[in-house]
């Protein structure tokens, strides 16, 4: 089953554009393409390789030309030959990987310049000491999947339902950059939105030279952290209005943006507790967006894809997705900035196997202790730490990505513990945004929204001391012909025809959901954009080829998503 864009995917160079435009060099070499690889018993490095794959699809895609899934028990080990360009070394040279799943090792030229655990965060190695004018780089991979506790997602290599296929390795653009010797490694930027002024934070003490533009008119220069933003612009669906920015230091020159935002919660005129977007009460109206793809699996088989999802979710008049369980390319994210989509962002679930006990009491009114290890299937001290690692790589990679509004570091249970600490540890972190402390079971004391998962039961909006938000519901399923990735059948609910799959979306919407806006409901998430594998409950099918209910159905609803 491929998409459009998968069916003219370029194997040499797939993936191709920059892949981080949040923090752009000019300097840029793309890696993806076809490397050679092969399954073994170890992680030596061969001499002889039997498969050719095409990076960054994980060899079990059809898009990576293999088709072979990595045993708990191998080693998927990788090589690319490359030449740096003439010039192209400014002084210092650095390898990126996107994410690769999920222990990886790299090698220059048969040394190792790194290693990293976790299967779902950027990670990148300088290489200027290990580099010469023609170079090999070997990548070895060990992915346990769910038989160690280590953050998978919904991976699982007994797929089915819920659960998707397993996959492994690289899974996002490889790509080599330089600079000088003295160099920018990351700028943080926060919106102040109440003093009209943005501020900027690098390592080091480094005095780094901003000049920050309104469209191509020059309206700041200057070295100072904090800067008064003049007749401010506010970012929001409505209007998302993004300033550009260029940071140098020295020799080294950064191309960035921000938004100037605020994400918070408060009352309405009503004293009803709400989320709020720039200070007034604002409804946040959103699907679950899982970001697989039936050919690349959690790659996606072009940027134009992502491109894609993003605009057709703005088109229908949807102004919020919640990322589930998945940390996309940066480009996902960039495309939400310019389009106006506020992104609610999952962590990546881990644990132990996830049982009855936890997924069944929440229906009979039973909410668990998650300082309970052993309950959650989080005995493992290593992976309870690999955790907050990251989290906090997640947290760093995505920190300057305006769209962002909410971070929800446990899901249903999965993998779930002290989510009262959670809480705290992102929120001294990152004081700008929400957090959704356990999304839809088994909340704590702390968290900034009242977060349920209702679809079997009725959906009753209970006003409390914090926003109530529905953020899983509806589900509503059909099968279309020749666009399933295969025969089975999973929904909440099933139907036959659109007729009866569009009747049944307005009368969830205009009998249940808009009536309740009013009495406190803050938020929706809808299950789902789009099919994936087994599922069959999104707005698309898995492929993209068919929108299962018409557009204008969708806008006369979305206009009244609003309080």
């Amino acid at each position: 089953m491929l998409t459009t864009w998968g069916e003219t995917l370029n194997k040499d160079c797939p993936l191709s554009e920059y892949p981080r435009p949040q923090f752009k060099r000019d300097s840029y070499l793309n890696l993806n393409g076809i490397w050679k690889c092969d399954f073994c018993e170890s992680e030596e490095l061969l001499s002889e390789y039997k498969y050719e794959i095409v990076v960054p699809f994980s060899p079990e895609t059809p898009l990576s030309g293999i088709n072979r899934t990595l045993g708990s028990e191998e080693y998927l080990v990788y090589e690319k030959e490359f030449d740096l360009p003439d010039g192209f070394n400014k002084g210092r040279v650095f390898i990126n990987f996107g994410a690769v799943d999920q222990i990886a090792k790299v090698y220059i030229n048969g040394k190792i310049v790194g290693s990293h655990h976790g299967g779902y965060t950027p990670f990148s190695f300088e290489i200027t000491d290990y580099i010469s004018e023609h170079n090999i780089l070997n990548v070895t991979v060990r992915d346990l999947n769910e038989k160690n506790s280590y953050s998978r997602g919904k991976q699982n290599t007994n797929r089915g339902g819920i659960w998707y296929t397993a996959q492994s390795g690289i899974w996002q653009t490889v790509w080599i950059e330089s600079t000088p010797y003295e160099y920018i490694p990351f700028v943080r930027i926060t919106p102040d939105f109440d003093r009209e002024c943005v501020v900027f934070s690098a390592p080091n003490g480094i005095r780094v030279q901003k000049q920050i533009y309104d469209g191509d008119f020059l309206i700041a220069d200057t070295t100072d952290d904090t800067v008064i933003i003049e007749n401010m612009k506010p970012w929001s669906p409505e209007n998302p209005f993004l300033y550009k920015v260029v940071f140098t230091y020295g020799k080294d020159r950064v191309n960035s943006y921000f938004g100037m935002r605020k994400f918070s919660v408060g009352v309405d005129d009503n004293n009803i507790p709400r989320l709020m977007l720039n200070n007034k009460p604002y409804f946040f109206n959103g699907l679950l967006d899982q970001g697989y793809y039936p050919d690349g699996y959690l790659t996606p088989p072009s940027n134009e894809a992502m491109k894609f999802d993003v605009e057709s979710v703005k088109s229908l008049g949807f102004n919020m997705l919640r990322k589930h369980i998945k940390i996309e390319p940066m480009l996902w994210y960039h495309y939400c900035d310019l389009n106006g989509i506020v992104v609610w962002q999952d962590m990546i679930n881990g644990g132990g196997k996830y049982g009855m006990e936890t997924s069944v009491v929440p229906f009979v009114g039973v909410n668990l202790d998650d300082t309970d290890y052993k309950m959650f299937k989080r005995t493992d001290e290593r992976a309870r730490a690999l955790y907050y690692n990251e989290l906090q790589e997640m947290l760093d990679a995505l920190y300057n990505c305006p769209c962002i509004a909410v971070w929800v570091p446990f899901n249903e249970g999965w993998g779930q513990f002290d989510s009262d600490y959670a809480y705290n540890y992102i929120k001294s972190f990152d004081k700008t945004r929400l957090v959704d402390s356990a999304s839809g079971w088994h909340p704590q004391n702390e968290t900034d929204i009242i977060s349920k998962h209702i679809y079997f039961t009725p959906i009753r909006v209970k006003v409390g001391d914090k926003p109530w938000c529905l953020t899983e519901f509806g589900g509503l399923g059909i099968k279309v012909k020749g666009h399933t990735f295969n025969e089975r059948i999973f929904g909440y609910k099933i139907y036959k025809s659109k007729q009866g799959i569009t009747s049944a979306y307005k009368r969830l919407f205009e009998k249940t959901i808009i009536p309740q806006i009013k009495k406190g409901l803050c938020a929706t998430v809808y299950t789902q954009v789009t099919d994936v594998e087994d599922e069959l409950n999104g707005l698309f099918t898995y492929d993209r080829r068919v929108q299962k209910i018409d557009t204008e159905v969708f806008k006369v609803i979305n206009e009244r998503m609003k309080i």
